[in-house]
């Protein structure tokens, strides 16, 4: 069964901390980006997020906000954690970043 808390690395070298799931299913954690658009220094971001309630699913999914700490922007990522044969827990996550723009006639560039 997968289990959300801990230390986790993606494919770019970003990295995610997350705690234990509280009661009602939610949690909080820290991200450190490999990759942004910024030449701002990347700082580690704080999280919130929570999961489907645990149940007798082995693969749930879940959702969290990233609010980055150097740069004007927040991400949502969706997910599902999958347990692949050899018992090694893998997220595929899907985001969706919103960076502030100065005018609303701008918004068409403020979502990736």
């Amino acid at each position: 069964q997968c289990d959300l808390q801990g230390q986790w690395r993606n494919e770019l070298g970003s990295n995610m901390t997350l705690s234990a799931l509280d009661a009602a299913g939610t949690f909080s954690g820290s991200y450190h980006t490999a990759v942004a658009a910024t030449n701002k220094q990347i700082l580690v971001s704080p999280l919130q997020g929570a999961q489907q309630p645990p149940s007798a699913k082995r693969q749930p999914t879940f959702g969290f906000t990233v609010q980055w700490q150097f740069a004007d922007s927040v991400t949502a990522f969706v997910g599902q954690c999958f347990v692949d044969r050899r018992g090694k827990e893998i997220l595929e996550t899907t985001w969706l970043l919103r960076e502030e723009v100065s005018f609303r006639r701008d918004v068409w560039k403020a979502t990736r």
